[in-house]
């Protein structure tokens, strides 16, 4: 009789720990990079609103991978937004020189309307 589990006739192994059988899982490379903003918001929403997805990418091994495309298309529609948003509001290294005060609170009301726009049209979707 093969006692083997469906986890070893797979290729899977075993360590010992305490007189436990723990196997011995490594984290696709993917996964070993960091998420930023972006990726960790959409990976809660996943897990607040889509569980099945979330649960089958898990199982199917493609959560990380998926995870950082979201991450990176968010960064890059995020820094268009700003960029653009920028030239259309006249927010110039001219008006950060002669009043950083106004530079600031327009760059703060900018990235706010901006991640707003990330958050709706792709994190939460």
């Amino acid at each position: 009789m093969n006692n083997k589990s469906s986890f070893e006739k797979n290729g899977g192994t075993y360590r010992m720990v305490n007189g436990y059988r723990i196997p011995n899982l490594d984290l696709p490379e993917e996964a070993k990079k960091p998420l930023s903003r972006w990726g960790q918001a959409h990976l809660d929403y996943l897990s607040h609103n889509k569980q099945v997805l979330l649960t089958t990418m898990l199982a199917k091994g493609s959560l990380w991978k998926y995870l950082q495309e979201i991450d990176k298309q968010a960064q890059e529609m995020f820094e268009a937004l700003v960029e653009d948003m920028c030239i259309d509001n006249d927010i110039t290294e001219d008006l950060k020189e002669n009043d950083q005060m106004k530079w600031v609170q327009e760059m703060n009301r900018i990235y706010s309307f901006a991640a707003e726009l990330v958050l709706e049209d792709l994190i939460y979707s």
